[in-house]
Formats: C-alpha cells, sequence, structure tokens
C-alpha cells in the first residue's frame, strides 16, 4: 500500500517537469514568434561581447558548465547515499562506503589535459558555423578578401588554418552569424544534434570495446562504483573523439552558433547524468517517454559488465544492437 502510494507520487510529480519541458519545446516549435524578441535581445548582446566572439569561448564555456553541473551531482552524490545505486541494489540496510572522490585542486592536471588539445585547435583554425559568409571567415582568419575563394571553402569538413603573420599570431576571434536564431530553429537544431551524436558515439562506443581499442577506454571503466567524477575520466584520444563527434553533430546541420551555446548545457547535463551513480527522481530518463531514455541505471549495468547498452542518451539502438546479436544466436543454435 505505502509503495503503491509512493509510486503514484512520484508519477504525479514527474509531469510538473514533463509538462513544462513539453510545454517549453512545443510552444518553441509552434510559437516562435513568442521568444523572438528575448532571442533578438540576448543574441544582439552576445554579439557585440568580446568574451562571446573570442576562438576558445566554447572551450571556457564547456569547462564552466561542466564544473557547475558535475560539482552539483558529486556534492549530491557524497551527501545522498539512499540515492547511489550501489545501495539500492544492494538490498542490505546499511549503505557501501563512499567512494574515494577527487578534490578540486587535485583535478588542475585534468583540467589541462582536457582544455590544452581544444585550446590548441581554437587557436590554429578557423570556425566555421552555418549562416556566416565565407568573406567573414576569412576576415576572422585574417586573409584578405581577395584571396577567399582560393584560400577558404566554407564548410567545416575542410578546415582551414589562421594566417598566422607579426600581427595577427593566432586565431583570436571567430566570425559569428549575423541573424539570431529563431526559436523553432533552436529547438529542431538541438534535437536533431542530440540524435546524430547519440547515433554516432553508439558505434564509436562499439569500437573503443574491441580488442584493439580496450586498453584506451578502460581507463574510463577502472573504478570502484560509478559516479559523477567518472564522466570526464578518459583517455586524450577518448575525449577527442567525444568533442569532435559533438561538434560534427552540430555542424552537419548547419546549427547556429546559439544553439551550440545551448547544446553544451544539456549535453553536459545529460552525460553527467548517466554517470551519476544515482537514481534520480527528476532524472532526464524519467522526463522521457518510458523506454525512450537509456538513463543512468542502464549506463551503470554497461559499465558494471561492459558488454551491453553502448548508446549515451537513447535506447533505440542498443534495442536494435541486442535484437540483432540475439537473432544471431537463435539462429546458430538452430543451425547447430
Amino acid at each position: 500500500m505505502i509503495s503503491s502510494l509512493r509510486g503514484s507520487l512520484n508519477f504525479s510529480s514527474i509531469w510538473v517537469p514533463r509538462s513544462l519541458l513539453l510545454l517549453i519545446l512545443g510552444s518553441s516549435i509552434v510559437f516562435p514568434d513568442l521568444y523572438q524578441p528575448a532571442l533578438d535581445f540576448l543574441y544582439i548582446s552576445l554579439r557585440h561581447s568580446s568574451i562571446y566572439t573570442a576562438s576558445t569561448f566554447e572551450t571556457w564555456w564547456t569547462v564552466f558548465i561542466y564544473a557547475v553541473i558535475e560539482g552539483s551531482y558529486t556534492y549530491r552524490f557524497a551527501r545522498n547515499p539512499q540515492l547511489r545505486l550501489v545501495n539500492r541494489n544492494n538490498g542490505s540496510a546499511s549503505s557501501k562506503p563512499i567512494p574515494k572522490m577527487r578534490r578540486p585542486k587535485t583535478r588542475i592536471v585534468e583540467g589541462f589535459t582536457y582544455i590544452g588539445p581544444l585550446l590548441l585547435l581554437d587557436l590554429t583554425l578557423i570556425k566555421k558555423y552555418g549562416g556566416v559568409a565565407v568573406q567573414d571567415m576569412a576576415l576572422s582568419g585574417n586573409y584578405d578578401l581577395a584571396s577567399v575563394t582560393k584560400t577558404i571553402h566554407g564548410t567545416f569538413l575542410a578546415p582551414t588554418l589562421h594566417n598566422f603573420t607579426l600581427s595577427s599570431p593566432l586565431q583570436t576571434r571567430r566570425a559569428l552569424p549575423v541573424a539570431p536564431a529563431t526559436s523553432r530553429e533552436l529547438a529542431l537544431q538541438l534535437i536533431a544534434s542530440l540524435f546524430i551524436y547519440d547515433a554516432l558515439f553508439f558505434g564509436f562506443h562499439l569500437i573503443l570495446h574491441t580488442p584493439f581499442f580496450l586498453s584506451i577506454h578502460s581507463h574510463h571503466h577502472n573504478h570502484r562504483e560509478i559516479n559523477p567524477q567518472i564522466t570526464n575520466q578518459l583517455d586524450i584520444f577518448e575525449r577527442l573523439g567525444l568533442v569532435l563527434l559533438a561538434n560534427f553533430s552540430l555542424n552537419i546541420i548547419g546549427s547556429h552558433v546559439l544553439t551550440r551555446t545551448l547544446f553544451v548545457v544539456v549535453f553536459v547535463w545529460l552525460l553527467v547524468d548517466i554517470h551519476s551513480g544515482m537514481d534520480l527522481a527528476w532524472g532526464y530518463d524519467k522526463l522521457l517517454p518510458e523506454g525512450w531514455a537509456s538513463g543512468s541505471k542502464r549506463h551503470s549495468v554497461h559499465h558494471r559488465i561492459g558488454n551491453r547498452y553502448y548508446e549515451p542518451f537513447f535506447n533505440w539502438w542498443d534495442d536494435a544492437y541486442e535484437w540483432v546479436c540475439n537473432k544471431k544466436q537463435t539462429t546458430g543454435k538452430l543451425e547447430s
């Protein structure tokens, strides 16, 4: 009776954020004019900000968002043993000791390991975003307009180095679109980029679990208990792969730079959430319809056994992969 009542209360409480999320997404797509004045004001302010137009903005923005989100999850993980999956799976009244957590001052090397390669790319390559004229890209990269058609291609698939000179030794600025994004563009591009990344990383993750690459990926699985800090416990190769796949997912659909800024927040939140090691009442897997999202429970199973559930955010590719594997096993048994 009590468990049934608790379940109904949890069901009713989750409908509050779920309905709010649906309302915001739906109205953003159907009624973009409602949000346009605010988006115009926001984007004009950002476009005239030297911080936002800096070539290194997205790297520092990601670090800041990660520190805020992972820090809040880590604090909750340490202070709420009843939320930890390992204790819920344990089945006993006593909670397991908390794993050794790294303090911020001990993670400076980790931070530089993440930031270093990205800053190198930021300061040497021209940024190419959807909606930006090639001429603007050229000017941001210290090229004269006369050599634009011969030197620079507008597509992100053709990287262009900064024109290094004594007066402009590094790529310090990025060219941004003139027009602001609409709320419809933000919503649809955000959803599409997350779906694309989810599919791409599923394949990348499968490759990482092959014998040749497992030595690289094993560092991510080297822990006693999954917790929020495991999110960024990655080999440099794997971390760069994750970042490049995220960039590709945004660029391939010509995402507006404002979509990219929003993507970082949602992307980092989802990554930390699946590595949280906690069963949260408002986890994203509970916000989405049942069966859509992997969530922390399913991803913790992957970290525990290593041969299932490779998809980061959703379930569809994993389910299809398991169906194919089971079909092969059944066929093999029938043939034998």
